[in-house]
């Protein structure tokens, strides 16, 4: 009987082993604990709801959260003060990191967003140079205002019949086709009546989402090396996505041969870098980057405007507020059958989207409650106190979380949680907040340098649809975002659209 008794004094010790832990807890604000495993299965029980579990830990007097997990620590913060010191006072202490490069490298390889040093700068300086060209930004331009005219269209047919659409695909296919023109130069067909399958959008959202759990998932590396579960169905699809990249590089290689077009696409342009010179790009290289144009300019685009409509629905005096400034600064009827889509296309310059600041103040009002990236982690390498007297060990995690900054009374005021665009605006003219507190571009070395790009294209697509369209969600119709490196909504955004 000898191993009875040692059996129940193991588990009274273990008992009394995990009382004591939970004990020393009591008066934490952080997640639940447990010996051993940290907050891995509170991790995993939430992981569906990642973003507002989070958020549920943080108020004016706790603004950094502590998750601790098998594999590291994660410090999640929605102090300005750290965040500045993060992104930019501390910045060469905090990269992207080893373990985040792992995690991703299958799906964005080595581009801008998952890399750091000196392969970081080189894709950094390319796409900074190509973004602050005047012939890039017209070329944008047109293109972004070709793709709203045919997803106009096809609203058209739409509102006529009295479908139900799922506009955020049509978001999605629009924004797939303007990165495929301005990033690659290819008409990729997505927005055509018929909206064929698009293979390539497909892959891309399923790499999306499998990848952002490996992030919390100390297991996957497991999982890829025997191939199974999502790691079997990643590998398939990043495939698809390698050989769509491939075939745009080999052919445009072939289109490029012994010419010198001056192509405005960025694929061209980095192509052109140092060609036939070290530094050059290889094909990899040119594959990393076509992958992180399209998680940036497809992805956030089309992200940011489902929201926006989404807001528009469940504010309709904005949106009407929008057509009026769209009637005044362009120079229109109110009576919107007077015009076709393409007169009203043309007026919406550069220079008249700059006078449209209502617009403006409602799309970053939008980014604020529904950042297109909800939060952003960096690894610590070395040892430091954030601001706030937080300290990080070497190793551990530290992420800014934009989703809960939007949501923070000590940031924005007791009417955080309200949709209201006038907050950026004073006397009319829309009022730019602090980076390191509206974080949606990121700031300091790492600021996303397609902001402009971003508005440009939301501002055009939006000031289209809100002049032509009233758009009402479905009864019933489920609107929750799906956890993934970014935050589209889950179900889609299923709406009734019609004529204004």
């Amino acid at each position: 009987m000898s191993w009875v008794v040692a059996a129940a004094v193991i588990a009274n010790l273990v008992v009394i082993w995990v009382g004591r832990h939970r004990f020393a807890q009591r008066h934490s604000c952080d997640p639940k604990t447990w010996p051993l495993v940290g907050a891995q299965l509170e991790t995993f029980r939430n992981f569906h709801r990642l973003h507002d579990w989070l958020l549920s830990f943080f108020s004016d007097h706790h603004r950094t959260v502590k998750l601790s997990l098998i594999s590291t620590t994660l410090f999640f913060t929605v102090d300005p003060g750290n965040v500045e010191h993060i992104l930019k006072g501390n910045f060469p202490n905090y990269p992207k990191g080893a373990s985040a490069r792992r995690a991703m490298y299958d799906f964005l390889g080595d581009g801008i967003f998952s890399s750091d040093g000196e392969t970081w700068k080189k894709h950094r300086k390319v796409a900074s140079l190509e973004f602050s060209n005047r012939k890039l930004r017209d070329f944008s331009t047109n293109a972004f205002r070709e793709d709203a005219l045919l997803l106009v269209q096809i609203l058209d047919a739409v509102a006529s019949s009295q479908k139900i659409v799922d506009l955020q695909d049509l978001l999605m296919r629009m924004t797939l086709n303007s990165i495929c023109k301005v990033g690659f130069g290819i008409q990729i067909g997505s927005l055509s009546p018929a909206l064929p399958d698009v293979p390539f959008g497909r892959s891309f959202d399923t790499v999306n989402e499998i990848t952002a759990t490996r992030l919390f998932n100390p297991l996957w590396e497991l999982k890829k090396a025997l191939n199974i579960g999502d790691e079997g169905v990643l590998k398939q699809e990043v495939e698809v996505l390698n050989s769509f990249t491939t075939n745009v590089i080999q052919k445009r290689r072939v289109e490029l041969e012994g010419k010198d077009e001056g192509r405005a696409d960025l694929l061209s342009r980095f192509m052109a870098y140092n060609e036939g010179q070290p530094g050059a790009f290889s094909d990899k290289e040119l594959r990393d980057a076509i992958l992180n144009f399209v998680i940036a300019g497809r992805d956030t685009s089309a992200i940011t405007l489902s929201w926006f409509i989404y807001c528009m629905c469940n504010h309709p005096h904005v949106a009407d507020r929008v057509f009026e400034e769209t009637v005044e600064v362009l120079g229109l009827q109110e009576k919107t059958q007077n015009y076709s889509f393409e007169e009203v296309a043309e007026r919406i310059s550069y220079e008249a989207l700059g006078k449209m600041h209502y617009l403006h103040a409602a799309l970053t009002e939008t980014l604020r409650l529904y950042p297109a990236v909800p939060r952003d982690g960096k690894l610590a390498a070395g040892d430091d106190i954030l601001p706030d007297g937080t300290r990080v060990k070497r190793g551990d995690r530290v992420a800014y979380v934009p989703y809960s900054m939007g949501r923070m009374e000590f940031l924005w005021g007791a009417d955080a949680l309200t949709y209201n665009p006038d907050r950026w605006l004073q006397d009319g003219i829309f009022q730019p907040e602090s980076p390191f507190k509206f974080s949606a571009f990121q700031a300091g070395p790492r600021v996303c340098l397609g902001k402009e790009s971003a508005y440009l294209q939301m501002k055009m697509t939006a000031a289209l649809l809100l002049y032509f369209f009233t758009f009402h969600i479905v009864p019933g119709h489920v609107v929750k975002y799906r956890v993934m490196l970014v935050m589209p909504m889950a179900n889609g955004l299923r709406v009734r659209v019609s004529h204004r």
